[in-house]
């Protein structure tokens, strides 16, 4: 069977290592069975039928109408942490970049050009302007411990910091790669009262949004620093401008940078860097290129963010694939429907995610024409949303 596959942005060619022959890939097919995105929005764009699935070459997908796919049964792919070390290491550059004045002292220094000798003696007397504390025994707070965060926690250890975790939610998976050195706090406030350095790695949501706000940083530590490389509207930019301009925070670093932030004496404005190396561009290519290819061709699920996981086997037999509400009686109708043709379940998966179900039934063997009788009564069951015979 050939796949249609749209681009909505230029993304590293290591896809091909992913997607084969029976793969057509475009930025301009009308009917594609999957889409492959980095940046564009697709909140006004229109979601043709034939969409089975959406991949998203990067952690967050605001940029994607998840409720609206959910309901259409489209599987949302994220690639969480192919993208990690590339934002890590910017934010160790923004920890060097919010103690020392680095950026200022180079603009400074450019200012020297054509004093031809005299510029030595200007460095030693002006470089005091540019001074700051270095990391090595400071306190940082990381609030989201997954795979950016442990990286990131795990780097502080290893440079001297003494660091605090907060994370209620953490995997057993992260936290198995967590430092021994790491501190838990048992709350926000505990962490950010307790912290020099304060850095967030959560997605954004309604109940994220404005977390770094008023409130949250009246419990830091007089001259903290905080650091935003996650998303913009985590911290609330008028709490922290507030908190700048009073000296509660000493410097704000972030990713995102907006019109009321930029210009503003303490704010490091970085024009969205965090994961803008040839290396995760192309780890997050190639990882939604991969999900895409295992859902389209077996039905497999990892790393959706409206779905559950489903870590079914690569199809070697008809394979029935359902998504629908996760409410009582469908699955028995969807046995009951297959039964009903004389066929035999020969293994079954069925997980469900909120109101959301997936039920996968492998088949012994099944004809051409019980097919399509099969897939219309299944159809017909009420909750279903989406429905493929695959490995035919």
């Amino acid at each position: 069977m050939d796949y249609q596959i749209r681009t909505l942005n230029a993304l590293s060619p290591a896809i091909y290592t992913q997607l084969g022959e029976h793969y057509q890939v475009t930025d301009s097919c009308e009917k594609p069975d999957a889409i492959l995105v980095r940046s564009a929005s697709m909140h006004e764009k229109p979601l043709p039928d034939s969409v089975l699935c959406i991949a998203r070459a990067g952690a967050g997908t605001n940029n994607i109408p998840i409720e609206a796919c959910t309901q259409a049964g489209v599987c949302v792919f994220n690639t969480p942490g192919a993208n990690a070390n590339a934002v890590c290491e910017m934010v160790l550059a923004g920890l060097l970049l919010s103690c020392r004045d680095i950026v200022g002292g180079i603009e400074w220094t450019r200012t020297l050009k054509g004093q031809g000798d005299a510029v030595e003696k200007a460095v030693e007397k002006g470089k005091k302007a540019f001074v700051g504390p270095e990391l090595r025994g400071k306190t940082l707070g990381v609030i989201g411990l997954g795979a950016i965060g442990v990286l990131v926690a795990n780097a502080a250890v290893a440079l001297g910091m003494h660091v605090v975790g907060y994370d209620p939610m953490i995997s057993v998976e992260h936290a198995w790669k967590l430092t021994r050195g790491v501190e838990r706090a048992n709350s926000l406030d505990a962490l950010m009262s307790a912290c020099d350095f304060v850095t967030v790695h959560v997605p954004l949501s309604e109940k994220t949004r404005g977390m770094i706000g008023t409130r949250a940083l009246s419990l830091c530590r007089r001259g903290v620093r905080i650091l935003n490389f996650a998303r913009g509207g985590l911290v609330d930019e008028a709490a922290i401008l507030d908190a700048l301009g009073d000296g509660r925070v000493a410097a704000y670093v972030t990713d995102f940078p907006s019109d009321a932030l930029i210009g503003v004496e303490g704010v490091l404005c970085i024009p969205h860097l965090g994961a803008s190396t040839p290396e995760s561009e192309e780890n997050c290519a190639v990882m939604a290129a991969a999900q895409t290819r295992d859902y389209l061709e077996s039905g497999i699920i990892r790393n959706s963010v409206n779905l559950p996981e489903v870590d079914a086997a690569p199809v070697t037999k008809p394979r029935l694939f359902c998504i629908h509400e996760n409410v009582p009686n469908v699955l028995g109708s969807i046995t009951s429907a297959v039964a009903g043709f004389g066929l035999n379940i020969s293994d079954l998966v069925n997980r469900s995610r909120g109101s959301i179900a997936v039920s996968v039934l492998d088949i012994d063997r099944i004809d051409g024409g019980t097919r399509d009788a099969l897939l219309e009564k299944v159809r017909s069951i009420a909750g279903m949303k989406r429905v493929r015979l695959l490995g035919m």
